[in-house]
């Protein structure tokens, strides 16, 4: 399996990262169905749950991200303006230099934002086989190339004989990975290595493709927030799909009771077994195959350019904190493992998983940096993230009378 930048690799890596999983201790027999139909048998209020989840958790994330991604619009441009500018010899390059730290910076925040929502995938961010998801974001799905040939077809203002509508392009040439590509790689040349190359794009002049690279940016970046806008009118409102949650089980609803709705919310923090563990770390480590021939591969890790991967893991597990302690003092699903008897599993993933942020926070180097000098160090972190999915898979889904998700039935790490 690669993270290559020119291509592209299906979200389908579903269930290679499950089949691929050998040599890891066995953490789940249960198979596709476990616990269906099932609920807990105590008077543990799932609407309240599900209520501040929705309300106190999801939404405010939601909500800050779009906020967030508009600031990224504007720095961006900021940036843009700054590199004409220079290029007509009124700014110092000092300016410039500043404007892309600050374009820079502002991607870092919204990453950080998204990377919790990563382990809020319900609804409108599943949708179309993840449409809006991947238009937002969309890793593992890389493709660098496509990237630079959309910067000469944005700038052209035609593709394929029509005018260029950012839209109608596909995930993996626009969303915040395309935008880490623009904003922290520095080499101007195109990573094109196929047929299809831009056209007498490493003859133009750096500035040239600079303020080019910058002015697709902006446009991209626009299109995240429209996106972001997207996601939040799906969400909110009274037919909205947080609406729905909240009122699951009641007459009309699509979901034929509260446990339902639970069981959907449960089925989206799956993904920090496996994307933070098995995607963002398992596979780097060589763990689990990667382009390197399994062995530790730097190159492959989430962020490589921004050098980002280490925060995007931190956020990935304070998303899934949040949902499992639950916020403003509201039910979380530590609340809910307590309330059926089950203490112990609520106490170990909580210390379990302060033990991984921390960890994880601990880190002065990048995650390749890291990789390439002291991967036994990583190795440590993935054990201990481990230790949260394996009481995850099991314990959680089992006092909780949840079904374990269809990608991880038969897993076997």
């Amino acid at each position: 399996m690669k993270f290559s930048n020119n291509k592209s690799v299906a979200l389908t890596l579903t269930a290679v990262f499950y089949l691929s999983a050998c040599g890891e201790d066995t953490s789940s027999k249960s198979g596709d169905g476990f616990n269906k139909g099932k609920d807990t048998d105590t008077a543990f209020n799932q609407g309240q749950l599900i209520s501040n989840i929705v309300d106190n958790v999801i939404t405010p994330t939601f909500e800050q991200f779009s906020l967030h991604a508009d600031e990224q619009t504007q720095a961006i441009k900021e940036y843009c303006q700054q590199e004409q500018a220079f290029e007509q010899g009124n700014v110092a390059s000092s300016v410039v230099s500043d404007s892309k730290l600050s374009a820079q910076n502002s991607w870092r925040t919204a990453m950080s934002t998204w990377q919790q929502a990563e382990v809020m995938q319900l609804g409108p961010l599943l949708d179309d086989d993840s449409n809006l998801r991947n238009n937002i974001y969309s890793w593992p799905i890389v493709n660098t190339c496509g990237v630079d040939l959309d910067v000469t077809y944005f700038n052209a203002g035609t593709v394929n004989g029509a005018p260029y509508d950012i839209t109608k392009r596909t995930a993996s040439r626009k969303s915040m990975l395309a935008l880490e590509y623009l904003l922290f790689n520095d080499d101007v040349n195109h990573s094109c290595t196929g047929a299809v190359q831009p056209e007498n794009w490493n003859n133009e002049t750096e500035q040239y493709r600079k303020l080019a690279r910058c002015e697709f940016a902006s446009e991209v970046a626009l299109d995240v927030h429209n996106n972001a806008n997207d996601l939040l009118a799906a969400w909110q409102g009274e037919n909205g799909y947080g609406n729905k949650l909240k009122t699951a089980g009641t007459s009309g609803s699509e979901f034929n009771s509260e446990h339902d709705a639970v069981n959907v919310i449960s089925d989206a923090m799956f993904y920090i077994d496996l994307f933070t563990k098995d995607g963002k770390l398992a596979e780097p480590l060589g763990l689990l195959a990667n382009e390197c021939g399994s062995q530790a591969c730097p190159q492959v890790v989430e962020s490589k350019y921004s050098q980002n991967s280490f925060a995007n893991i931190i956020n990935n597990l304070i998303g899934f904190n949040n949902l499992l302690l639950g916020e403003n003092d509201g039910l979380g699903f530590k609340h809910y493992l307590i309330d059926v008897g089950d203490q112990e599993t609520a106490d170990i993933m909580a210390a379990d998983l302060q033990t991984a942020i921390n960890s994880t926070q601990s880190y002065q180097n990048s995650l390749a940096e890291v990789l390439a000098t002291t991967p036994e160090q990583v190795e440590q972190t993935h054990t201990q993230v481990k230790k949260v999915t394996d009481k995850l898979k099991v314990d959680f889904i089992t006092s909780l009378a949840l079904e374990l998700p269809k990608t991880a039935a038969g897993d076997n790490d």
